[in-house]
């Protein structure tokens, strides 16, 4: 009787609030006072000072002093992510860097647990298509023994049967939440709606590729990518740089690459992306899913500033027109918003909302709309301005943190570009004119480039959405 009652009260809740949120959203604020003082100064992100060298064996190093607060972050970058999985092992990649701290020939799982603990950090990864990053954040006198034990992981890992096992049943466990959330749906077929057969289309893995996964195989893929002339480290934080230097030689000096061939660089994909909506039936929901992707620049493109500062006037920032028009003016989701997903071969511009079933053709309208509005009139000056301002404050914010810079410069370096072009991004930024934002417009963000992802109630999505006159087709396999 309790559970009812809370469900009712829920219900009740509920839709009180929904003409309470509509009225809220409906609702003009007023206009800021005219005498409000002028924006103060902008300052960027500075270019660090990148110390570069190589080791004998092919380990590129890249050191970067920042000396006063008493923390070492240090990143090991790999080449070889889940684009370089085999065909028939999706998502392979996902189960290598969940076992690759579980063991290797002189420690247990738990004696490097307990070594990162020691040193006052633990060991993160960051996946994608092209590589994977291994990061930790430790105390300055403690980054020998840091360093020891990532080198241990990077030459010496050998994937233990048991761990393994254990880390296919969580993979599993994993892959059945993820499939139950219509976020990674739609960011799962979106990617293969746009990529195709390209090894770019895989975001996670099968449950026939994990069950089909072997140690073995495990132990294939990492001496195929575990080698010193296809990774880089990086160390990012206050530490004596002589000492440094030789605790990475002794520990990353013997590191050998095996006598075959590197991995090759991946294609680019072919940038014919379909103007079709594919549709991902969700009997019984209660919103659709909507996202949208077209292909972009690259990181390193002529034009990539520009259409950062596109995208954040488009869907990027808070006050974008996108956020402006179907969250504060209709009401129609929570929170939309537009992102440029990078590859080292490939960009696209996404856009996203998650929207209730009444307005679901309504929703894509305004999204059409606004893309074809950035893509056929001019932004206002006080539009650019604004955008430049939020990309170049939130960039030098979150690179204030050691770990955030060895991130990036590891990102940087997969996408094939140099360490200066960490700080040259917001100076580059704040070089962009009106004209160059227009033509970023014209060029990318046309709606008859987009990609259309809907996953919700099968009905309502066709209902609504064959109004536009485009194919609606279920996912490519």
């Amino acid at each position: 009787m309790r559970v009812l009652r809370r469900l009712a009260l829920t219900i009740l809740m509920a839709a009180l609030l929904v003409p309470l949120q509509r009225a809220i959203a409906q609702e003009k604020l007023p206009p800021l006072p005219k005498e409000l003082p002028p924006y103060g100064p902008l300052v960027p992100f500075p270019t660090p000072n990148v110390q570069v060298t190589k080791l004998p064996n092919g380990l590129t190093v890249w050191r970067v002093a920042r000396p006063g607060f008493p923390k070492v972050a240090l990143t090991l970058a790999v080449r070889g992510g889940r684009a370089y999985d085999p065909k028939e092992r999706p998502g392979l990649s996902d189960l290598l860097m969940a076992v690759m701290d579980q063991g290797t020939k002189t420690r247990t799982a738990r004696q490097i647990a307990e070594a990162f603990e020691a040193a006052g950090g633990d060991l993160t990864s960051d996946l994608r298509p092209d590589a994977l990053l291994s990061s930790v954040q430790v105390l300055s006198d403690k980054v020998d023994g840091a360093l020891a034990v990532l080198a241990d992981i990077a030459q010496n890992d050998t994937f233990p049967d048991d761990e393994v096992a254990l880390a296919k049943a969580d993979a599993l466990q994993n892959l059945e939440a993820q499939e139950a959330e219509p976020s990674f749906l739609a960011q799962r077929a979106l990617a293969k709606a746009i990529y195709g057969e390209h090894g770019y289309s895989v975001i996670s893995p099968t449950a026939a590729a994990i069950n089909g996964t072997t140690a073995e195989d495990l132990r294939a893929a990492y001496h195929r990518r575990f080698r010193p002339d296809q990774s880089l480290l990086i160390a990012v934080g206050d530490f004596d740089p002589d000492t440094l230097e030789a605790a990475i030689e002794k520990d990353f000096g013997g590191w050998t690459a095996p006598s075959g061939p590197r991995l090759p660089e991946l294609p680019r994909p072919a940038e014919n992306n379909r103007h079709a909506i594919f549709l991902v039936p969700r009997p019984g929901s209660v919103q659709t899913n909507l996202v949208l992707g077209a292909f972009g620049p690259r990181r390193g493109d002529p034009d990539y500033a520009a259409t950062q500062v596109a995208n954040a006037i488009y869907a990027g920032m808070f006050g974008s027109r996108l956020i402006r028009n179907i969250r504060e003016d209709k009401g129609y989701t929570y929170s939309p918003g537009g992102a440029i997903q990078l590859r080292a071969q490939a960009g696209t511009l996404q856009t996203r909302a998650e929207v209730r079933n009444a307005v679901t053709g309504p929703s894509l309208n305004e999204i059409f709309y606004e893309l074809n509005r950035m893509a056929t009139t001019d932004p206002a000056a006080d539009e650019v301005t604004k955008a430049q301002r939020y990309l170049v404050g939130t960039n030098a914010i979150f690179l204030q943190i050691q770990s955030a810079v060895s991130s990036q410069l590891g990102w940087l370096w997969v996408y094939g570009l140099p360490p200066e072009a960490l700080g040259q991004e917001s100076a580059d930024i704040q070089k962009v004119t009106l004209a160059d934002v227009a033509a970023a417009g014209r060029k990318y963000f046309p709606a008859a480039r987009q990609t259309v992802v809907a996953v919700g109630e099968d009905k309502v999505v066709r209902d609504q959405l064959g109004v536009f006159g485009l194919p609606i087709e279920a996912v490519p396999k």
